[in-house]
């Protein structure tokens, strides 16, 4: 009988957390989240007394409850059952499941989300904080924040940066996005000139050698919710609004962009969008923008 429960639940789970790294090429912690769902459902299969084998749909339905119940989110609970439907597919493809009983899940309904960028006049303010060119930990602070609203990357592509991703002389930064895709973004001269000066200030902390660009001031690693105290940080002395996280300056990145007039393909590119629906959800916030083009451009408006 297959079951979570011994040794065959460890076999198949390990060759599916092979799967996910290097076939389907998600990042370490997509693939933790991944493991942590599916450890949580066989938790509740263990309580339940039920074998994966055995377990009718209506268990599904039943943990979805009981998560509901718990008070988790719409958008957390599928990302759970996401998970479930996941390893179904890669257990029902392995020949290890007759069914998967996946197939008529539908997830919930959610709310849209909607992300408030910062304004120019936060960022500028935010640029026009002073910085003691001697601290460390002044000049990183700056430096990452500035590459987090000049390149749009990813909190979790900040901290995978290497010194080999910076190309000083043709100023530009190679990013290692989701599913391991590459991109290269230009740099701002003016985040190159900081950079400059954080590199510098680097040495006296790590061998240059050190692959990890971003560290702390013991010379470790920098990590995520370091990167979030520092941008939340920053940004809670010139902002009013609720959210003020890494996210929300990639967002803003893109939001400027479209203001500004840049190509929607573009912004996709330096996002390292795989699909233009993704980037599309950053253009409601720069409809003020299209309706000043409509207005001006529209021969029925002269």
């Amino acid at each position: 009988m297959i079951t979570f429960i011994g040794s065959f639940f460890y076999m198949h789970l390990s060759d599916f957390e092979k799967y996910l790294s290097l076939e389907k090429k998600y990042s370490v912690h997509t693939v933790s989240g991944y493991l942590s769902d599916l450890k949580q459902f066989n938790e509740f299969l263990v309580e339940q007394e039920v074998a994966l084998d055995d377990a009718p749909y209506i268990m599904v339905r039943q943990w979805v409850s009981e998560l509901m119940d718990a008070g988790l989110t719409s958008r957390s609970i599928n990302r759970k059952t996401s998970s479930l439907k996941t390893y179904y597919k890669y257990l029902r493809a392995q020949g290890v499941l007759q069914t998967n009983i996946m197939t008529v899940h539908k997830s919930l309904k959610t709310a849209k989300k909607v992300q408030i960028p910062f304004s120019q006049l936060e960022i500028d303010q935010i640029f026009e904080m002073p910085v003691d060119l001697e601290s460390f930990v002044d000049v990183r602070n700056r430096v990452l924040i500035e590459l987090l609203y000049a390149t749009g990357m990813r909190r979790a592509e900040l901290i995978g940066l290497k010194i080999s991703s910076i190309d000083l002389s043709n100023g530009q930064v190679r990013i290692i996005g989701k599913r391991n895709k590459e991109r290269l973004v230009p740099l701002l001269k003016g985040s190159l000139k900081m950079l400059l000066k954080y590199l510098e200030l680097r040495k006296k902390i790590v061998d240059p050698a050190t692959e990890c660009l971003f560290i702390t001031e013991s010379g470790r690693p920098i990590y995520n919710s370091l990167v979030y105290r520092i941008v939340s940080g920053h940004f809670k002395k010139v902002s009013l609004k609720v959210k003020v996280s890494p996210h929300v300056l990639r967002h803003t990145f893109a939001t400027h962009l479209l203001d500004q007039g840049a190509d929607l393909n573009a912004v996709k590119e330096l996002l390292g969008h795989a699909s233009l629906a993704s980037t599309q959800v950053y253009t409601h916030t720069s409809m003020q923008a299209l309706k000043d083009v409509h207005r001006k451009a529209h021969p029925r408006n002269k």
